[in-house]
């Protein structure tokens, strides 16, 4: 069985930090789609790695119901280098959304984002991320891989993993609110 899987890539010598693509996803995301800008709701974040002094855009992953058990740190010389105190933890450039943190969590209801890639009907050429980047450093490809069937589809997982988290009824009066948005 294949399926066509599609990608964002990332060339982190080509961003500068501008936030276009923050900017254009949060648009898209926006309910009614391009009515405001809110960052929040964006799935996907720049981040600005002041080690390297590099630019690293993140986009939204998976849902985590518990903290990572370690957390590493960035080391110079063994001695942990940071303006931040004791060192950059990688989990500032996870995708994950998790109890953590708050990003890549919906400002609303605080469920947790992922990327969808812009899915839309009809359907975009390319994520909005990579369409507005201006220099880029985000760009899209398509490919077909060969794949095993799936036993749980992905937003069962992520719902389940709501339930698990919050229970039946909080996360039926999370949806129930959201759909009064509309």
């Amino acid at each position: 069985m294949k399926r066509k899987v599609k990608i964002l890539k990332i060339d982190l010598d080509k961003c500068m930090g501008c936030r276009a693509c923050e900017v254009a996803c949060a648009a898209f995301h926006s309910n009614p789609k391009y009515s405001n800008v809110n960052p929040a709701r964006s799935r996907i974040h720049v981040f600005r790695n002041e080690l390297k002094n590099v630019f690293v855009p993140v986009k939204a992953s998976f849902y985590t119901s518990a903290e990572c058990a370690g957390r590493p740190i960035y080391m110079i010389n063994d001695r942990p280098q940071s303006s931040y105190g004791d060192g950059i933890s990688v989990c500032g450039f996870c995708g994950a959304s998790c109890p953590s943190r708050d990003i890549f969590k919906e400002p609303d209801s605080g469920l947790p984002l992922k990327c969808d890639m812009c899915e839309d009907d009809p359907p975009l050429d390319e994520p909005m991320c990579a369409k507005w980047c201006l220099v880029d450093a985000i760009t899209y490809e398509e490919r077909e891989e060969e794949i095993e069937e799936e036993k749980l589809e992905e937003m069962e997982m992520g719902v389940q993993a709501l339930i698990d988290r919050f229970g039946w009824d909080k996360v039926l009066d999370a949806v129930y609110r959201m759909s009064k948005k509309e």
